[in-house]
């Protein structure tokens, strides 16, 4: 994998508006199945995603090795899709092998790595922190590289305070692009907007993408914009387009959808409704610690929502 650039030639442009957080199919022995990946993400853009976000939480990322999220990666590429439409996930609690993924992607002219803190270790400091974020960038060495603060402590533990992001956007300056904020907490975001007007801000979930955006962020990255895509899509369009009621009645449609959806367990409820929209089993397996949904839950998701209106 030695594409050294973008389509274009030049460096990334930033992703904006709605990306999805991309799932991860698999076949019955728990490894990635690329072709039914490559497929999903084809159809994300075709319905209107702006860009996507591809091993994440979402798409399990951690579960899977630097191999295997490598060759998932060589599959889009191959495929026709283009770098600079992805935000690769590279964290993992091994400097290293965040290291070698956010390289590869930073080769293939990806618009940006999404980095997790380290995760296993609780209650460090921000002085260790900052190291982390620190060696990637200085290991890394490359002026193209946009490296995106991953901020979900619901899952990690880790807080990605406002000074420590104060103090690695004053050492790195235009390689530290972003975040992808996903505590779910707006004011926090409006904040992070006011407060640092060049990083761009992304809100973890489309509930929150028409006050993000209002606020001055640059949109989503969300889960289940995995099915909700085209609706979220007519939301930013909608706010872009200055028809703030028409952006209002949206939302709240969109909202009402994240809702039914979050209240199962989204990975595994986002895999079964794929099943269904797409009648391919692959979808229905994840790699443990995570679950199935029990056939009654997954029959309570299905017949609680509007499939006609999903993906």
């Amino acid at each position: 994998m030695d594409r050294k650039e973008n389509a274009s030639g030049s460096e990334p442009t930033l992703p904006k508006g709605v990306l999805a957080a991309a799932l991860t199919p698999m076949d019955q022995d728990l490894a990635p199945v690329y072709r039914a990946f490559v497929a999903h993400c084809h159809r994300l853009l075709a319905a209107g995603c702006h860009g996507l976000a591809v091993f994440g939480t979402t798409g399990e990322g951690t579960s899977f090795t630097a191999d295997e999220r490598l060759a998932a990666l060589e599959a889009l590429l191959e495929s026709g899709v283009p770098g600079e439409v992805l935000l690769c996930g590279t964290g993992s609690s091994a400097l290293t092998d965040t290291v070698r993924l956010s390289r590869a992607a930073v080769g293939v002219g990806a618009a940006g790595v999404l980095v997790l803190p380290p995760f296993y270790y609780k209650d460090v400091d921000d002085e260790g922190l900052f190291r982390f974020f620190a060696e990637v960038v200085e290991r890394l060495g490359d002026e193209r590289l946009r490296l995106y603060l991953y901020h979900i402590p619901q899952i990690t533990g880790i807080n990605l305070g406002l000074p420590l992001i104060s103090r690695l956007l004053e050492a790195y300056p235009g390689v530290i692009a972003g975040t992808k904020d996903s505590s779910g907490d707006m004011e926090r975001i409006a904040t992070l907007c006011k407060e640092f007007p060049d990083l761009s801000v992304l809100a973890g979930s489309e509930s929150l993408l028409l006050d993000t955006l209002r606020g001055g962020g640059d949109g989503c990255i969300s889960a289940t914009v995995n099915v909700t895509s085209r609706l979220a899509r007519r939301v930013h369009d909608a706010h872009a387009s200055g028809k703030d009621d028409e952006a209002e009645a949206l939302q709240k449609r969109l909202t009402q959808l994240r809702a039914s959806i979050e209240a199962y367990p989204v990975i595994p409820a986002l895999k079964r409704l794929m099943a269904s929209l797409t009648d391919d089993e692959v979808w229905c397996n994840l790699r443990p610690p995570l679950s199935r949904l029990e056939d009654k839950r997954a029959e309570d998701l299905l017949s609680g929502l509007p499939l006609s209106e999903l993906l």
